[in-house]
């Protein structure tokens, strides 16, 4: 039996790059998912749908739309999550407005492009994931619920992305919308499978 491993922690530097890499992978995929026209789950996919109805530049609408929840993770997970939080929301939104002036796509497969866009968004949150941060939003709500009335986060974040999905279907094509769903699986898959306390012990 293998014996356990010792947790050390990260240092600023750690954190700092981490911050920076996770969040420019959110922010890539991002880039290929609105240059098809497609939504993801998530505080993220609301901003992106918002985005979308009021042509609202990303960046702006993703930071405006966490603030209200910084409070909540403040009280429910402690000062350094929410300062650690609120960087990496603001690091993204500004790579989402950075990326599209510096990278355009001549011919993107829009089954490609979901699949690629779930994949960069998953691996960029399990970096902010492992470094004490999340990219805030109905997952803190989800956690807050759960203290309060027992009802599961899980349950919560999936209640909540079956009606984003359901609004989306009402604004975009349907090929769109299943198209958006393979890259949350994509997404959702890679965080499940690689987002373990027994496979990661820093902190």
């Amino acid at each position: 039996m293998a014996e356990p491993q010792t947790a050390l922690s990260h240092s600023v530097f750690d954190d700092a790059q981490a911050f920076v890499l996770g969040a420019a992978l959110c922010a890539l995929g991002l880039q290929f998912l609105t240059h098809l026209g497609l939504v993801t789950g998530q505080t993220a996919g609301l901003a992106v749908l918002v985005s979308y109805l009021t042509g609202w530049p990303f960046g702006a609408v993703f930071f405006a739309i966490n603030l209200p929840f910084y409070a909540l993770a403040l009280r429910r997970m402690g000062l350094r999550f929410t300062v650690k939080t609120a960087i990496a929301v603001a690091l993204v939104s500004a790579f989402a407005e950075l990326f599209p002036l510096l990278i355009t796509f001549d011919r993107l497969d829009p089954l490609l492009g979901a699949a690629i866009s779930g994949a960069l968004i998953g691996l960029g949150l399990i970096l902010l994931f492992r470094h004490g941060a999340s990219l805030g939003g109905i997952g803190i709500l989800a956690l807050w619920l759960q203290d309060r009335t027992g009802f599961k986060a899980g349950y919560t974040q999936l209640a909540f992305d079956a009606v984003l999905f359901a609004m989306a279907a009402f604004v975009l094509d349907l090929r769109l919308v299943a198209l958006s769903l393979v890259g949350a699986v994509v997404t959702n898959l890679i965080i499940a499978t690689n987002h373990r306390k027994d496979r990661y012990v820093g902190r």
